[in-house]
């Protein structure tokens, strides 16, 4: 926008403005069907025919669009519709107002307490958006019916941090921990984000993984009042009706599991719950996501875990998993029902579902609905990331380096297929050459060109023409690979045996053990450097402590999705983005490998401090944002000139809000 002439100039192909034109036609005729407006018609009249002439310009630009990467992989599931088609079973709806003085930008403003009315009193105490504990002031004690229900004292925010993080601190037990800390986020929820704000690298393992893992296998032990929806098959042909039992309406992002593999602990049904609730709370405290505009989903349809079955305290339905039809349907109304209610702009994050499910259903909606996969797509940007800011360390380019996989599920496939469209948009190479650099290894052995005809549909674009090779230490012998990455779930995997051997071949060997909990690990970090004699670069998904081996202290990054997630949400909401690209994907791994500095490099470590992570993740959004608005898959118009200041400014802050 110039200031001087007022003049808008767009630098937007043909198809991107046809796209914008269609859907401010749409916004524009739902107005007019709302307040039959005729000059509204006119307009529509009048955009019909310029959406005719861009439409035609487009055509041209449309076939040589090129779509690659993973989205190759879903667009064959979709009869070859792409993310950036514009689906006719799409709808538009509006953005979302600050009405809570959640965001920065909003800090400094007095809020009004409302619940249903203006909270006061016990009411008031009890709410936790609004509680402040003994950190109300006195004016707002008399204001708010407060006096003699507290205290005479006042405290501040900061010093009632200081205090819950010591009592934090006494507890030996971790699960203990994330129960404290569960219940603060229950009691006063601007506290509990200012206590992992502020800690976030202490409490980062508390809220998430690993301790989640524990706190979902025992959920229905711990389970005290619900921290998200329960939608099971009990609720089929009524889950619309469900959503709206939700007390908020203005919601930006869900994060929804079956529970079928939570973590690499498998099948936990119901109690799955924890990882939905732990990702959100990430999403606030990392990515500034308003916790108002985020809601945690379980779709209950059994399960096959039998112990849990048994058990007297699981809060699930006791029947087995249910499949087919019958799980597709319910997939299929929940999906409807989020959109009718939310509109289009909510971001549907799928997590822990099964291999055969999690493809089958990023394929089916990622035309139609702004969904996201983290096992998928999360996971792979962020060991991307750390796969480019290793090459300062260990030497050459991307298509230099041979990549070998344990693991050839959601992750695995997923990862491989990023940095195999990393490589071909650096080396302008087609991917299909680019994926021949990249070999998986799964439970059956090397997955090789005469095992095509068996494999499921994500693992086939892996088999590459080799001999049969049956143990991972034969693969790293014949593979030679530079990079092992394991996403297995299957820990201990990574003997002395396959450290020495990749370690044989490469001065700097890159080893990335990434699987979930700490348990479930391919290798621990001592493990790694003992047995490469200090020579690997070490990664894994959860964190480990510094290891000392010879008189120098080895650091070892964290491949933790925490880093992408919440800052990837965070450019999607402020961009008002309709769609996820490949390209968003990239944006974003590229963004987090640029935050590495020389002072970690001298560490040996590949990703920047989490205690950076919230300007990270300001980062990471911009950079999505951009993408989203140069793909034209961005709502929210004009777009702001400096993305990064913008993306700070919508961040939510957890520091107390003075009450009227």
């Amino acid at each position: 926008m110039n200031g001087q002439d007022n003049v808008l100039v767009l630098e937007r192909s043909p198809f991107q403005l046809m796209r914008s034109t269609m859907w401010g036609l749409v916004l524009l005729k739902q107005q007019q069907l709302r307040y039959g407006c005729i000059k509204l018609q006119c307009l529509w009249c009048c955009g019909s025919l310029a959406l005719f002439l861009a439409l035609h310009s487009s055509q041209s630009y449309h076939r040589e669009t090129v779509v690659s990467g993973m989205e190759s992989t879903l667009k064959a599931l979709r009869d070859g519709e792409s993310v950036l088609d514009l689906s006719p079973r799409s709808t538009v709806s509006g953005g979302v107002e600050d009405v809570y003085g959640e965001d920065h930008a909003t800090e400094d403003q007095l809020v009004t307490p409302w619940n249903f009315s203006v909270a006061s009193g016990y009411s008031l105490l009890r709410d936790p958006q609004y509680n402040k504990g003994l950190a109300f002031t006195e004016k707002e004690r008399e204001a708010h019916y407060l006096c003699g229900l507290l205290p005479p004292t006042i405290t501040s925010q900061q010093l009632q941090e200081k205090q819950l993080i010591n009592n934090i601190r006494q507890y030996q037990v971790p699960l203990q921990k994330y129960i404290a800390m569960m219940e603060l986020q229950e009691t006063n929820e601007r506290l509990f984000y200012k206590l992992l704000v502020d800690n976030v690298e202490e409490l980062l393992p508390i809220v998430y993984t690993p301790v989640v893992g524990e706190a979902c296998q025992k959920y229905g032990s711990i389970f005290k009042r619900p921290q998200g929806l329960f939608i099971s098959l009990k609720e089929k042909g009524k889950i619309l009706e469900v959503l709206k039992n939700w007390p908020e309406r203005s919601i930006q992002v869900i994060v929804v599991t079956d529970g079928e593999r939570i973590l690499g602990l498998g099948d936990l049904g119901c109690q799955g719950m924890g990882i939905p609730v732990g990702k959100l709370a990430l999403y606030t405290a990392l990515g500034g996501v308003r916790p108002s505009a985020c809601l945690p989903i379980t779709i209950d349809v059994g399960t096959n875990n039998e112990k849990l079955l048994n058990d007297e305290f699981y809060i699930g339905l006791r029947q087995k998993r249910a499949t087919g039809k019958e799980y597709s349907e319910l997939l299929h109304e929940f999906m409807t029902a989020v959109k009718q209610n939310y509109g289009e702009k909510v971001l549907i994050q799928f997590e822990d579902f099964a291999n055969h499910n999690a493809f089958e259903l990023l394929a089916k909606y990622g035309t139609t609905h702004l969904v996201f996969n983290d096992d998928i797509q999360g996971t792979a940007s962020v060991v991307l990331a750390g796969v480019v800011a290793a090459l300062k360390l260990i030497g050459g380019t991307l298509a230099d380096h041979t990549f070998l996989f344990l693991g050839a599920g959601e992750a695995g496939t997923g990862i491989a297929e990023l940095i195999a469209l990393e490589m071909s948009k650096q080396t302008k190479t087609p991917i299909e050459e680019t994926r021949k650099k990249i070999w998986l290894v799964d439970s059956k052995g090397l997955i090789v060109g005469s095992r095509k005809a068996s494999l499921q549909h994500f693992k086939k674009p892996w088999a590459h023409e080799h001999e049969p090779v049956d143990s991972l230490l034969e693969a790293v012998k014949v593979i030679k690979p530079t990079v092992l990455i394991g996403s297995s779930g299957v820990g201990k995997t990574f003997t002395k045996e396959v450290i020495e051997a990749v370690t044989s071949i490469n001065k700097k060997p890159l080893v990335m053990a990434l699987s979930n909990p700490t348990s479930q690990s391919e290798c621990t970090a001592e493990e790694a450097y003992q047995w490469s004699e200090g020579r690997a670069i070490f990664a894994s998904g959860s964190p480990f402590d510094p290891i000392e081996y010879k008189g120098k202290v080895y650091y070892s990054g964290q491949a933790n999705n925490a880093y992408i997630f919440p800052g990837f949400g965070l450019g999607l909401v402020i961009s008002g983005a309709i769609r996820v690209h490949d390209d968003m994907l990239l944006a974003a791994s590229e963004a987090l490998a640029k935050l590495v500095t020389e002072e970690n490099y001298e560490k040996g470590l590949i990703y920047p401090p989490f205690s950076d992570i919230r300007t990270i993740s300001a980062n990471i959004a911009a950079s999505v944002a951009a993408k989203a608005y140069e793909l034209g898959l961005a709502t929210r118009l004009p777009r702001p000139q400096n993305l990064v200041k913008y993306a700070e400014s919508c961040m939510y802050t957890p520091v107390y809000r003075k009450y009227r």
